[in-house]
């Protein structure tokens, strides 16, 4: 076996080889036993003798060894994959990348044993196919795919969600993966209910094997999804095709185009999932659930609607596991910052953050949140839905179904001594009622509205029912924002792949965008403002007096931006213009 060292056991179980003293280890091998040395041989993974005893007894150690010993260890999988590379001398990819020359694997090897052992192709020279990994310890599976290959095999470490990224990939590549879920589904109507509603809970989108071809079709597209860090999925059926659609940056694309007749499938499953009605298709239904992926938790919410070709589905998708955002990353400049800070450490007031939908309002308040002292400050959130989870922080689900609403949620925050309060939207009277009045009474009150601008908030406030002077009394801030896409890091917006002919950039999938910034404006109330604001002056007049005070439009903010090379100016005018 070619490529350095593999990860293996010495004892008497199925697939492994025998314990003795013929079964002495190849050279620089990793081999498990009970002595003393085994923290030598492990190097910085660590696993005592008695963790080894325990872990030998345990159930599972001989299906799935490096899962019961990542479980043992209470090690993340990436950080222990990192150690086991650096102790075996194996390569560790954390996103590997597919290549064309592996398409050998994929012609050979089948799907369901290349999921069940968690092993794809990477790439291969025509002497050696690499082959990346989420479970090193199976020696025997490896020699079982260099018969079936006829070469021998180099091992690349990596987590299991980038595997089974890559087997969908490869095998999606081939065409016969779409192919084979397609021939074997039951595409009578009363066929496809009866499936659906049999079919497993189980959440985990990589137990793929042995899954019937409904659950595999959905589990696909939604990998899809998340391989292209998509937002949202849009299953739109139309007069002779269905479409299956990915937002990605904001941008909408087309990514499937399944037989119409398994519309249904697709949409019962769906259904399943986040158990909603099946028989249910001529009234509107929302729905939500969870799926994990390796270490990745990702909520779903979902929204069926019928239409006159049938039922279009959108699927939202937050991941829960995101990694706390900074105003830096998110493209604040430090001025702005400044000033943001400034408003956000005052003891009370109001705060707000506006734009459209998908403007990345809630983030831009949690990156702020995240540079709050918690431990002296009781901060408490109403949100629908709860988008990121933060240490110290108390947030509330709003669930009209159960009588929890903006308004009586918000009520119910006040009376539990709260300095800071995030209310998810202000979107009625009463809400901005509450609002308002818990930061006259001594809070520090964050929220999102809906407007173009930060001028026209006011107006906006005046329109939902709040009095002028309650709005010049408590308003501290308004900061308006839109998000813009970023300039390709690798192909430098492009689209191919920098060094090679006609390649498009795999980072980018040909786009030249990859990733979103914001581009801010940030109006803090004066006393001009606070005069016009009681005069019920319109929004006209109020922009005027911002600039006058030294209010800068969002338009310079995305000049900056074009400046720096973050950005471009077609992408600038298609947000701004």
């Amino acid at each position: 076996m070619a490529g350095g060292p593999l990860a293996r056991f010495k004892g008497d179980k199925p697939g492994k080889p025998p314990r003795g003293a013929d079964a002495a280890p190849a050279p620089g091998a990793l081999t498990l036993d009970e002595s003393p040395q085994v923290a030598e041989q492990l190097g910085a993974l660590r696993l005592s003798p008695d963790q080894l005893r325990v872990y030998r007894q345990a159930e599972g150690s001989d299906t799935d060894p490096w899962d019961v010993m990542l479980s043992l260890l209470a090690m993340d999988e990436q950080q222990a994959l990192t150690k086991l590379a650096e102790r075996t001398g194996l390569e560790f990819r954390a996103e590997p990348r597919l290549q064309e020359s592996a398409s050998k694997f994929y012609e050979t090897v089948s799907p369901d044993l290349a999921r069940a052992q968690n092993v794809a192709g990477l790439e291969s020279d025509g002497h050696v196919m690499t082959i990346a990994t989420a479970q090193p310890l199976q020696p025997a599976v490896f020699s079982l795919l260099e018969d079936e290959l006829a070469l021998p095999v180099r091992l690349v470490l990596s987590p299991r969600a980038a595997v089974a990224n890559l087997i969908n990939r490869g095998y999606e590549q081939r065409g016969d993966l779409v192919t084979e879920i397609i021939e074997e589904m039951p595409l009578d109507a009363s066929a496809i209910e009866s499936v659906a509603a049999g079919m497993s809970s189980s959440t985990d989108l990589l137990s793929l094997a042995r899954q019937t071809p409904v659950i595999r079709l959905v589990n696909m597209i939604l990998f899809e999804a998340l391989r292209r860090r998509a937002s949202d999925i849009h299953v739109h059926p139309m007069e002779s095709k269905l479409v299956i659609r990915f937002r990605v940056d904001g941008m909408l694309l087309d990514v499937f185009t399944p037989p119409m007749s398994l519309a249904a499938a697709i949409s019962s499953r769906l259904k399943v999932m986040t158990e909603l009605d099946i028989a249910n298709r001529h009234s509107p239904q929302d729905g939500h659930t969870s799926v994990r992926i390796g270490q990745k938790k990702i909520d779903i919410r979902l929204s069926v609607i019928p239409t006159v070709y049938g039922e279009r589905i959108v699927l939202r998708l937050l991941d829960q596991t995101q990694t706390q955002l900074s105003l830096d990353q998110i493209g604040m400049s430090k001025k702005m910052q400044a000033a943001l800070m400034d408003m956000i450490d005052r003891p009370n007031g109001m705060v707000l953050v506006t734009g459209p939908t998908g403007s990345g309002k809630t983030t831009t308040l949690y990156a702020a949140l995240g540079r709050i002292d918690r431990t002296s400050r009781n901060v408490m959130t109403i949100e629908d839905p709860v988008e990121y989870h933060l240490e110290g922080i108390s947030q509330m689900q709003v669930n009209p179904k159960r009588g929890v609403t903006f308004a009586n949620g918000l009520r119910a925050l006040l009376r539990q001594d709260p300095d800071v309060i995030l209310v998810g939207e202000v979107r009625d009277q009463e809400t901005a009622q509450l609002a308002i009045q818990a930061s006259l009474t001594g809070h520090l009150v964050l929220a999102t509205l809906h407007t173009n601008d930060a001028p026209s908030a006011i107006p906006r406030l005046i329109d939902i029912g709040l009095e002028p002077y309650l709005i010049t009394s408590s308003l501290l801030a308004v900061l308006a924002q839109r998000l813009v896409r970023r300039t390709c890091v690798v192909c430098g917006g492009s689209g191919k792949t920098p060094g090679a002919t006609g390649e498009s950039c795999e980072a980018c999938y040909a786009t030249g965008y990859r990733g979103r910034l914001a581009v801010y404006e940030i109006m803090t109330m004066t006393d001009d403002l606070r005069r016009l604001t009681a005069e019920h002056a319109d929004g006209v007049t109020l922009y005027e007096a911002a600039v006058n005070g030294g209010f800068i439009p969002m338009r310079a903010d995305g000049a900056d931006k074009i400046l720096q090379g973050v950005t471009d100016q077609a992408e600038v005018y298609r947000v701004l213009h």
